[in-house]
């Protein structure tokens, strides 16, 4: 008999491969209140909001999960108040009384963000915070839902995803790609970025291994590639399966310029101008975290950056 494996917000981006991932060796199910990203997924899915206690408590009862993946959250940044992100505070409190309802249950991870610090920040262990968004403040709110827990047993893991890319992705990581394929990207003259993103394939392998392993139980770990990427070399990488040629470079100051621009377009309406002083302040800042611990459990990844890039190219031409 296949073990079960249940994925709220399956609808997603990570939830999205993780779907994919597990269907053929595992019975899954997708707990999501949208229509799954890939179609083909349909069969999997329910319709539940997880703010919907009652529902989403009958539903883990129905199907008697073995392991649960967490990934179900509000994950943009448009929210003014804790209240807009109620699925990433009450809606973990939801999911961990089905879990205590659910005896069939061995393991659950739980994912965070890294937006529980600001974009630059390395915190000095997991209990340290420096949000610069509503958002990453309700995700240290989930967190310490979790870890506060007197009902939880020891069968757990909070995740933070970096910057994850790959088939499925959405604003704003797509963005990049979109931008490099409109030849719009260009990047800061004389600057080396370095930015410990995460391809999906690799994380997506990196969450199987810890659904399957006890070492870093009741952790918090960082979920990213264990190498850091050079922003500009993987552009380029990036431009020459598009175009065939690296993509042009500009003064800081004009990309500053274009930055304000488009926090003002931002401020009229417009959802997602090209660049914004927050995605500047992304792209230009350095980002690098710990991932020792969770390197000793997983070992090798599956794909390298000019691996992961070439899925993620073929998945946009076939879907853009």
């Amino acid at each position: 008999m296949k073990k079960k494996i249940l994925v709220t917000g399956g609808s997603g981006f990570i939830g999205t491969n993780l779907i994919e991932y597990y269907k053929d060796n595992y019975e899954v199910l997708n707990l999501d209140n949208t229509k799954p990203r890939n179609e083909s997924h349909s069969t999997y899915w329910k319709n539940v909001d997880i703010l919907d206690q009652e529902k989403t408590i009958q539903l883990f009862n129905d199907f008697q999960p073995h392991y649960v993946l967490h990934m179900a959250a509000r994950t943009d940044l448009d929210g003014k108040t804790l209240e807009d992100y109620a699925a990433n505070t009450t809606g973990v409190e939801h999911i961990i009384t089905a879990i205590n309802q659910t005896p069939s249950i061995e393991k659950v991870i739980f994912a965070s963000s890294r937006l529980v610090c600001e974009i630059g920040y390395n915190p000095k262990d997991e209990f340290d915070y420096k949000p610069s968004t509503i958002y990453g403040e309700s995700k240290i709110i989930g967190e310490q839902i979790v870890r506060d827990s007197k009902s939880l047993d020891d069968n757990w893991i909070i995740v933070r995803p970096t910057s994850l890319w790959g088939p499925w992705f959405d604003i704003p990581y797509k963005n990049f790609f979109d931008s490099i394929k409109r030849k719009v990207y260009v990047h800061p003259k004389g600057k080396n970025i370095y930015k410990k993103f995460g391809f999906v394939g690799n994380c997506v392998h990196i969450l199987d291994k810890l659904l399957f392993d006890k070492k870093l139980n009741t952790q918090t770990v960082y979920l990213s590639d264990f190498d850091t990427l050079e922003v500009k070399q993987w552009a380029n990488i990036i431009s020459n399966k598009f175009h065939g040629h690296n993509i042009k470079s500009v003064p800081l100051f004009v990309l500053k310029t274009l930055a304000v621009s488009g926090d003002v377009l931002k401020t009229i309406g417009f959802k997602s101008p090209p660049i914004t002083s927050f995605r500047l302040d992304n792209i230009l800042t350095n980002m690098d975290y710990d991932t020792t611990k969770v390197e000793e459990v997983v070992g090798k990844l599956p794909y390298n950056l000019e691996e992961g890039t070439t899925i993620t190219y073929n998945w946009y031409k076939a879907n853009n």
